[in-house]
Order: structure tokens, then C-alpha cells, then sequence
């Protein structure tokens, strides 16, 4: 059974798996990925620009336009008890998740969201969603504050009990930045993650931030699919 609302069309990057989910406290998990084309934000170190960068990629190329119900197929012909839904920046088409992740969950999937937090959520992919995994972007992005930091949407989702705050960090010197984003919007837990593409990059930026993420009680987690595959699409 279909409704009016899974006949909207999605703009997705891509589909694949099955796969580990490679960052944050699913860390390890056999997962599939609903990759969304599009993204607000332009951060320097993106590792996705395929979804939003219009000078490097052609999007019209990179992009299929899918209705919910066909993504759904897609994404169920995966077997995979994890779905994540990451993009871009997947809340730029939230209104048009909300079916999608209720048949996942009809499905006994369980779906993650992964966004950078800077658009405010609606009750209705609030409540659809299992998690959050909610990852507010520090200077290094080269993203101005203004448009990286939205203080009502950081208050919403530390209040909604879904969500795990995930920062890239590429320095020590970072931390500091992340400590005054938990103290002002109240964002728990948090999860650090290295900034890289490469093996020993995620590796040596982990060993050096180790002990100072220890220090402030937080959780440190590497890029699985990196350390794996490297810089490879669709894993």
C-alpha cells in the first residue's frame, strides 16, 4: 500500500551495500546506505561533493530522481538490518522520508539519519527515525558560523533522546570549539572523529587526539571504511 506522499521524488546519490556502517556508535554494523543528492553546506574537507558541487560534478549526472516507494525497493533488496540514510544533507528532503523510513521500520529495518544538523527537524522524521547521528561542522570546514551552527535545530535534536553529536576534528586545538558547542546547546553524547581519507591519516589524527577526547569523557571513533577501502564510493 502506497500513499500520496511515496510518490514524491527523491534526489539520491546512490544506494549500496550491504556494508559496515563506518562511524559512530553503530560503529561495525552491517548496514545499507541511502545516499540523498544535495547538501546547503560547502565544507573544504567534504568527502561526498559529488552531492552538492556543481563546479567539480555534474549533478544532473550524479543524481537519480526516485520515488519513495522505488528507493524502498532498492534499499530492501539490500539485506541489511541497519538502514542509514546520509547524504548531502538528507533533512533538505525530510518531508519526503518520513513514509519511507515507516516501511523500512514495517520491515524490521531499524534507520539512522545522518545530517549536519543545521535544519531544524519536524515532528514527523523525529518520531519516524531510530537515531540521529547529528554532526555539527567546527571552523575547520571553512563554513561560515552563521550557516553551520543553528542553535534551534542543536536544542531540538539534544532534546529529542535520538541523537549522538559526531564531530570531525582535524587537530587537538578543535576540541575546544566542541567543548563550548556541548556546554551551550547541552549536546550529548559526543563522539569524535578524525578528519581523513586515507588509513594513516584517520590513524595518526585518532593517536593524537586520544587522550584529550579521554580527558573530556568522550568517545573517539575512527573511519571504519576508510581504514578498509580507502577513499572508494560505495563502501
Amino acid at each position: 500500500m502506497t500513499s500520496r506522499a511515496a510518490d514524491q521524488d527523491l534526489l539520491v546519490s546512490e544506494i549500496f551495500g550491504p556494508t559496515f556502517q563506518g562511524e559512530g556508535p553503530s560503529l561495525g554494523e552491517v548496514a545499507v546506505f541511502l545516499r540523498l543528492s544535495r547538501c546547503q553546506l560547502n565544507c573544504s574537507w567534504c568527502d561526498t561533493p559529488y552531492t552538492w558541487d556543481a563546479r567539480r560534478h555534474d549533478l544532473s549526472a550524479e543524481t537519480r530522481r526516485l520515488s519513495q516507494s522505488q528507493a524502498l525497493d532498492e534499499v530492501l533488496a539490500r539485506p541489511a538490518p541497519l538502514v542509514v540514510i546520509s547524504g548531502g544533507e538528507p533533512l533538505l528532503q525530510q518531508d519526503r522520508l518520513v513514509w519511507l523510513i515507516d516501511m523500512c521500520r514495517t520491515r524490521k529495518r531499524r534507520v539512522e539519519i545522518e545530517t549536519n544538523g543545521a535544519i531544524v527537524p519536524s515532528r514527523g522524521i523525529l518520531a519516524a527515525a531510530r537515531g540521529f547521528n547529528v554532526s555539527p561542522k567546527l571552523a575547520n570546514s571553512g563554513v561560515p558560523v552563521e550557516r553551520r551552527i543553528n542553535p534551534e535545530a542543536l536544542r531540538t535534536f539534544a532534546k529529542s533522546d535520538k541523537a549522538v553529536f559526531k564531530f570531525v576534528v582535524d587537530t587537538p586545538d578543535d576540541l575546544a570549539e566542541v567543548a563550548e558547542l556541548e556546554t551551550t546547546y547541552g549536546l550529548a553524547p559526543i563522539w569524535v572523529m578524525p578528519l581523513g581519507v586515507t588509513t594513516d591519516q584517520v590513524l595518526r589524527r585518532a593517536q593524537d587526539l586520544a587522550e584529550d577526547v579521554l580527558a573530556h569523557g568522550w568517545n573517539l571513533t575512527p573511519r571504519l571504511h576508510v581504514l578498509l577501502w580507502g577513499d572508494v564510493r560505495g563502501r
